[in-house]
């Protein structure tokens, strides 16, 4: 998940999405390495062993970068290379880019509605980690092993209770004209969030999405790239809602000590999200890949999920903390089928351009 941006952060994570977007569409070669190494007392390690490609927050200042790759690093002798620019299909679409000639060992941030697209590219080698016997059953959408899960989570419409005393009940409710104006979204082309929101709409209304679309375009205030500078306009006053997940208010109750922010479970139900991990085919380190596999899978890494990445943890050992009494529960989780997702997706999104853009 793209992770809650601090009020005080919220201009420079604009600055750096807008550099991400140049360095992804090609505008430029070179990358920018948001987290290297960690220190080792006095001494720093300076070759990198390990590349890998990820999106922004995860490896901000907040995000779990600096709270798990530091103590691998210290148990493996290993230097670890994390490379981020942007959201997570904008990450997927840097490793199809190298992809005869690829630069980094693993990508994390695919998730499940990413799948598809990630396998019709044949970008990921098949890896089944010891410790998939840890991750909750039914959270392993991808039974090849390409794509390993690591947290969870629902979309949501959150809205500032501050700003807004009647919220929508369901995605029905957000067409109505009280809302106009008043959402902020995500494009499904290059945001995670933005493609989970169009599948979310695909699920409930079926062929009849576009319709939907259509309804709702008066609700939209603004349709941003990805979730950082979608979620900050959010929380500086612009829009008093936004497409977030059940997981955000969790952040603003642990970090700021305010329940004003606050997600809404529809009548509808509310669109699943599973985020993933995969080794990169032709990774350079490639078992040095499988040991940080591994690693993400225990409860040293697990247990910083929920508190820097604001999601669910997939480990049935890994338990909440108690800001996450602040996460509703939807009783209707929704997922499409990812063969479904691989042959409709490119005609959806073209549906979508159509009635919502064009």
């Amino acid at each position: 998940m793209e992770v809650f941006s601090m009020k005080n952060t919220i201009l420079a994570a604009l600055l750096m999405l807008s550099i991400a977007a140049l360095v992804f569409t090609g505008c430029s070669k070179k990358d920018e390495t948001m987290s290297t190494t960690a220190e080792k007392g006095s001494e720093k390690v300076t070759e990198a062993k390990l590349v890998i490609y990820t999106y922004d927050s995860f490896a901000s200042d907040w995000g779990p970068a600096n709270s798990v790759i530091p103590p691998f690093e210290e148990k493996y002798g290993i230097g670890v290379e994390l490379k981020s620019a942007g959201d997570s299909g904008q990450v997927l679409s840097r490793v199809i880019l190298e992809k005869e000639n690829p630069e980094a060992d693993i990508i994390i941030g695919i998730d499940n509605n990413m799948l598809a697209k990630a396998l019709s590219e044949d970008v990921l080698e098949v890896y089944k980690p010891e410790n998939i016997s840890k991750v909750y059953k039914h959270l392993v959408f991808d039974n090849s092993f390409h794509a390993i899960p690591f947290d969870y989570g629902y979309f949501a419409v959150n809205y500032d209770s501050a700003a807004l005393d009647s919220p929508p009940v369901s995605l029905e409710d957000l067409t109505k004209p009280e809302y106009a104006d008043s959402l902020i979204l995500m494009d499904p082309r290059t945001s995670s969030p933005g493609l989970g929101f169009l599948l979310w709409t695909v699920a409930v209304y079926g062929d009849n999405f576009a319709d939907y679309w259509k309804r709702l375009k008066p609700s939209i205030l603004t349709i941003t790239d990805g979730w950082d500078s979608g979620y900050g306009l959010y929380t500086a006053g612009e829009a008093p809602m936004v497409l977030s997940y059940t997981t955000s208010p969790p952040y603003h109750v642990e970090y700021e000590e305010t329940d004003r922010f606050k997600a809404l479970i529809f009548e509808e139900g509310n669109y699943m999200q599973i985020e993933s991990m995969g080794i990169i085919k032709g990774a350079p380190h490639r078992s040095n890949a499988e040991k940080f596999i591994e690693y993400m899978l225990t409860d040293d890494f697990q247990q910083a999920i929920p508190l820097t990445n604001f999601m669910m943890p997939v480990s049935s050992e890994t338990s909440l903390p108690a800001s996450f009494d602040y996460a509703p529960v939807s009783d209707k989780p929704l997922l499409l089928d990812t063969v479904d997702i691989e042959e409709n997706l490119d005609s959806w999104i073209a549906t979508w351009l159509e009635a919502s853009v064009n």
